[in-house]
């Protein structure tokens, strides 16, 4: 039997609220990339909605990270404030 492979992932557009909120994460160490993707759909989710808080959105992701949470926070909101995003 044969499988066929995965469906090509297209990169975000520069300038969209998914290309900030993956790229903010980017620098966060995880376990594996899946991790670091999961964490950056919960970043894309706060920014869309505001609900909640950056922190609890980071804790809510579930993803291993090798820092703890609150260094994580800190990375990802320094790299938001340096894309533009107020109101942190």
């Amino acid at each position: 039997m044969t499988t066929k492979p995965p469906s090509p992932v297209e990169a975000p557009a520069e300038g969209t609220t998914e290309k900030l909120a993956y790229g903010s994460v980017a620098s966060v160490p995880t376990v594996e990339p899946n991790d670091g993707s999961r964490l950056g759909y919960h970043v894309w989710r706060w920014l869309t909605s505001r609900e909640g808080t950056l922190e609890e959105a980071v804790r809510e992701s579930g993803a291993r990270m090798t820092i703890p949470v609150d260094a994580a926070v800190g990375l990802i909101r320094e790299q938001l404030r340096t894309r533009g995003v107020t109101g942190l």
